[in-house]
């Protein structure tokens, strides 16, 4: 009678990160579709994330030309929040990921069970290639884009730059970002404004800001130094991360009976799309408005 020996196989990154944004952007859906992939010809286009002892996951990985694919799957057999993940594959192999906080740095370790199909050695060569886009992923996250926007509107600068900033006003052209969004505090030149929505569970969220610069009917310029958590401002820790010294600059261009108005924004990677994609919507609500 005879046993066959298992080879387990580690990888690893130190991630220059927070442990709780490391441990998040490895478990979250839509940050897993951006970095599970070990080659730029190949792409995770579904996954989907049952985080805790006894749940499943599937992460649907294809090659870009649709050549093939197929379901990385399994099962958690033990989730310890921020520290140990480990699960059994759909073919019974076992996988193995702790976290580890290191100064401002978080060491991920990987150590999985090799099959039997590939040599050990382009086994761990994959693994790792992801392990590095992961580390990749979140390091440029927090990396700072500049991205801008604009539209005419049909109205005199005046009236489109009190429109903006008005109390009601703002609450209907920012609905585009967060229905009943609003803010609290005054745009005068160095006051402080918070700006402030509610998610699904009426958690107040948002930015803690300040009016770096208005000048009435041409410029405003508000600097971001944290976020809301659950109502109460975070002006320090992982949280604020990406956040704090990013800008937010409005410009009224006068052209007669038109107003040209140009949004530019600071943001990171991870929510350029979003702001690409609410942007134009919260402009058009604030031309309809103005027009109207």
């Amino acid at each position: 009678m005879s046993t066959t020996e298992k080879t387990m196989i580690t990888v690893s990154a130190t991630v220059n990160a927070p442990l709780e944004k490391v441990w998040r952007f490895w478990t979250s859906p839509e940050h897993i579709m951006q970095w599970n992939n070990a080659s730029p010809d190949w792409w995770t286009p579904r996954a989907e994330n049952d985080l805790r002892t006894g749940g499943k996951f599937n992460s649907r990985m294809e090659a870009r030309d649709g050549s093939f694919g197929f379901d990385f799957f399994g099962t958690y057999t033990l989730v310890e929040p921020h520290k140990t993940i480990e699960y059994e594959l759909g073919d019974g192999r076992v996988v193995s990921i702790s976290f580890e906080e290191v100064g401002n740095e978080t060491l991920v370790t990987e150590v999985f069970e090799a099959e039997s199909t590939n040599s050990i050695e382009m086994q761990q060569f994959g693994w790792q290639a992801i392990m590095d886009n992961f580390k990749k992923h979140v390091e440029e996250s927090a990396i700072l884009e500049k991205i801008h926007f604009e539209i005419y509107i049909d109205a005199p600068v005046g009236k489109v730059y009190e429109t903006m900033l008005d109390p009601v006003q703002y609450t209907a052209w920012t609905a585009a970002f967060n229905p009943g969004s609003y803010f609290e505090g005054s745009w005068e030149t160095g006051a402080d404004i918070h700006f402030i929505g509610a998610d699904e569970q009426g958690n107040l969220g948002g930015m803690v800001s300040r009016i770096k610069e208005n000048t009435p009917n041409k410029k405003v310029v508000i600097e971001h130094l944290g976020v809301l958590v659950d109502g109460q401002p975070k002006t320090t820790g992982p949280e604020v991360e990406g956040w704090a010294g990013s800008q937010e600059e409005y410009t009224f261009v006068d052209m007669g009976d038109t107003t040209k108005v140009e949004v530019s924004m600071d943001t990171n990677k991870e929510f350029k799309s979003y702001f690409t994609q609410t942007w134009p919507e919260a402009l058009k609500l604030l031309k309809s408005i103005c027009e109207a």
